[in-house]
């Protein structure tokens, strides 16, 4: 019996150590090894490419003539339909779903009075040009044409507190606010090989990251695009049934040293 005894205490002690996440894999931006070094303070510079729009982008278009700027000044014509898109908002709908123009499989979009426009492969300011241009072929009148993003559209998946499609309304958006959008990771996320999905005008490419290097700032996925798909996988220390923190480890620790001291009380009667 002191055999078993022994045998349970070894079984107990190597699943306490393989049940713990160090911090080293759940701690972000870190100087890792064999990297160079920015230190805290340091000015790092990156370069943001323009976003070239796509298919299935929605973009708001928002058109304003010199009476209607007389009328209500320097803000957005459009009031109407303002609560419905607070309760959008609220709700966590796409709120420009129904308001915006959606680039279609051809690179479209359809406008009142000049119909169809190709915006695929331009930038938000490529796109206000030419609609702008299109529409003096048919006003006269002094113009003013906002095009914005119709918000940044992106989803998590995996190993996220909560995972899901979101829509964030910004122009620019970090690898990190869109996982603080998600509840953040959970403590048995792989944090050194998140995949994200990107899509390109050429078509879609697989990439992986590591959250824990710092250097992760200087690389052409610390900010988020549009459609950006993130996907995380566990640990191994998940398929061990651990728990995700101190807490509940030393939880199942305790049952498992019950359900044992049961199973020798049982053999030895």
């Amino acid at each position: 019996m002191r055999k078993i005894g022994a045998w349970v205490v070894y079984a107990l002690v190597f699943f306490a150590a393989i049940s713990c996440v160090s911090n080293e894999k759940v701690i972000y931006l870190q100087n890792l090894e064999n990297n160079q070094p920015i230190n805290e303070g340091e000015l790092i510079s990156y370069e943001i490419p323009e976003y070239r729009l796509q298919y299935n982008d929605i973009i708001d278009v928002n058109i304003q003539t010199a009476e209607d700027m007389l009328q209500s000044g320097f803000g957005n014509k459009v009031v109407a339909g303002n609560n419905q898109m607070q309760m959008a908002a609220q709700s966590g709908g796409d709120i420009y779903y129904m308001t915006g123009y959606t680039v279609d499989k051809n690179g479209f979009i359809r406008l009142p009075i000049i119909g169809e426009v190709q915006v695929k492969d331009k930038t938000i300011d490529e796109a206000r040009v030419i609609i702008e241009s299109k529409l003096r072929e048919f006003l006269k009148n002094e113009l003013y044409v906002k095009v914005k993003l119709g918000g940044i559209r992106y989803s998590a998946l995996g190993e996220f507190r909560r995972p899901g499609k979101f829509v964030v309304l910004q122009d620019r958006m970090t690898i990190f606010e869109a996982i603080a959008n998600a509840g953040d990771l959970t403590t048995v996320a792989k944090r050194d090989e998140v995949l994200l999905i990107r899509q390109y005008p050429e078509g879609t490419k697989l990439h992986r990251i590591n959250l824990n290097d710092r250097g992760i700032i200087q690389s052409p996925f610390y900010f988020i695009q549009p459609n950006d798909q993130l996907y995380v996988e566990p640990m191994k220390v998940r398929e061990v049934g651990a728990g995700e923190n101190a807490a509940q480890s030393l939880s199942l620790i305790i049952s498992a040293i019950t359900v044992a001291v049961l199973l020798i009380n049982t053999f030895t009667r």
